[in-house]
C-alpha cells in the first residue's frame, strides 16, 4: 500500500452522543468505516468475529462493509466519527478492533469536533443515515469547509487512524508481488470490462497458471474476485447515488441487467432494488 491509498480518508459524521439503553441495532452495514470512543459507561458491539465490549481507553474501529450489531441496556457517552476511505484501505488489511488511547487523543477527537460543527446524525437508526443519498452530499460539503480545516480534520484522521496501522495486518499473507499488483489493478479499473487475459498479461503468466496462482492464494478465481468487487461497488453507487440500476449495472459493464441483479441477490442477499429501498430507510 501506498502514502497515496491512505491520503484519502474523508470526514461524514462526527458527534458526543449519550444513550440510555437506546443504542440496540441489528445487521448495520456501511459503506464508510467507523470510529468510537467512549467516554463513560459500555456497550456490546456483535462483530464477525464475536462479542465485544466497548469502553472508556479504546479507541474502536470497524471498516466499512462489515456486518455488525449494537446492544446497551444502560447509560453510556460515546463519540463516534463516519469516514469514508476512496481507495479501499479496509479491503487489503486487517485492523485491530481496538486500541488503547492516551489522553493526547481524546483531545484530538474533541478537536475534530470543533472544526467540524453540525455533523452529528439526525438520529441514531442506522436504517435512515446508512446514509441514503446524504452520503455524497455530505462527501462534497465536507470539501467546501476552509483549506485548513480540512487539512487539519486530514491531519488528526491519519493520526487516529494511525494508531490501527501500527497493528494491521495484510488480508493476503502472499509473497507474489505480482498480485499485489494485479489486485491494485482490479481495483483501479472496476468500471472495466476486465479480463482474465490481460490480468496473466502483468504477471507474465499463462492464463491457467495465473488462475492457479490467484486461486491458491485469494481463495476464489479472478472472475470471481473481481465480480464480488464490482457488486460492492454497485453496494455503494446504490447508496450515494440516484443512478438507476440499470446504468449502474452498465457502468460497471455487467450488460445483462438480469444476471447483474442475479449476482447481486446471491452476493448481497437482496435485489438491487431492495437493498436501494432498505439502506434509504424507507
Amino acid at each position: 500500500m501506498n502514502k497515496k491509498e491512505v491520503q484519502n480518508l474523508i470526514l461524514l459524521n462526527a458527534a458526543r452522543v449519550e444513550h440510555d439503553a437506546d443504542w440496540n441495532w441489528k445487521n448495520v452495514t456501511s459503506p464508510f468505516a467507523r470510529l468510537f470512543f467512549v467516554e463513560s459507561g459500555s456497550a456490546k458491539v456483535i462483530m464477525p468475529d464475536g462479542v465485544h465490549t466497548i469502553q472508556p481507553g479504546y479507541l474502536y474501529l470497524i471498516p466499512s462493509f462489515v456486518t455488525h450489531s449494537y446492544e446497551n441496556d444502560n447509560f453510556f457517552v460515546l463519540y463516534y466519527i463516519h469516514v469514508y476511505d476512496e481507495h479501499d484501505i479496509f479491503d487489503r488489511l486487517n485492523f485491530p478492533f481496538e486500541v488503547k488511547v492516551n489522553e493526547i487523543d481524546l483531545l484530538l477527537v474533541k478537536r475534530l469536533l470543533e472544526i467540524n460543527p453540525d455533523r452529528a446524525l439526525t438520529g441514531s437508526d442506522p436504517n435512515i443515515y446508512n446514509n441514503t443519498k446524504i452520503l455524497m452530499q455530505t462527501i462534497a460539503r465536507s470539501e467546501q469547509f476552509s483549506f485548513n480545516s480540512i487539512v487539519e480534520t486530514k491531519g488528526i484522521l491519519f493520526i487516529l487512524f494511525a494508531r490501527f496501522l501500527g497493528q494491521a495486518t495484510f488480508k493476503l499473507e502472499f509473497v507474489d508481488k505480482r498480485l499485489v499488483k494485479v489486485l491494485r489493478y482490479i481495483r483501479d479499473n472496476i468500471t472495466a470490462n476486465i479480463s482474465v487475459d490481460e490480468l496473466s498479461a502483468l504477471c507474465s503468466l499463462t492464463p491457467d497458471h495465473f488462475i492457479r496462482m490467484f486461486r491458491k492464494e485469494i481463495g476464489c478465481t479472478p472472475l470471481q474476485y473481481i465480480i464480488q468487487k464490482k457488486i460492492e461497488k454497485a453496494q455503494l453507487l446504490l447508496i450515494i447515488d440516484d443512478t438507476s440500476i440499470k446504468d449502474i449495472a452498465y457502468n460497471l459493464s455487467f450488460n445483462d441487467i438480469a444476471y447483474f441483479s442475479r449476482l447481486f441477490k446471491k452476493i448481497v442477499g437482496m435485489s438491487p432494488n431492495s437493498y436501494r429501498t432498505q439502506t434509504n430507510g424507507q
